[in-house]
């Protein structure tokens, strides 16, 4: 099953490791350095031109998406229990 995060981009559902509201970055040093350190080693893919919602984290890259985290979260949701 696969996951559309938005512009073009669609990952596999497995990959997924998780999704974060993008204020996250702004509210925790933790998350700071892991994004920081994953820009880095070049495994940050920014989503499109449109204003970045959310940080999908994948087992291999780091996605800034345009959609929301809500949504995202309930489209992972469904594939998980169908």
């Amino acid at each position: 099953m696969f996951i559309h995060l938005g512009g073009e981009k669609i990952i596999r559902a497995s990959e997924l490791i998780a999704i974060f509201d993008l204020s996250i970055e702004k509210s925790s040093k933790v998350s700071k350095q892991f994004v920081t350190y994953a820009s880095k080693e070049k495994r940050v893919e920014v989503i499109g031109e449109e204003e970045s919602k959310s940080l999908v984290v994948t087992q291999s890259k780091v996605y800034y998406s345009p959609i929301s985290s809500m949504t995202l979260k309930k489209r992972a949701h469904q594939l998980l229990t169908t």
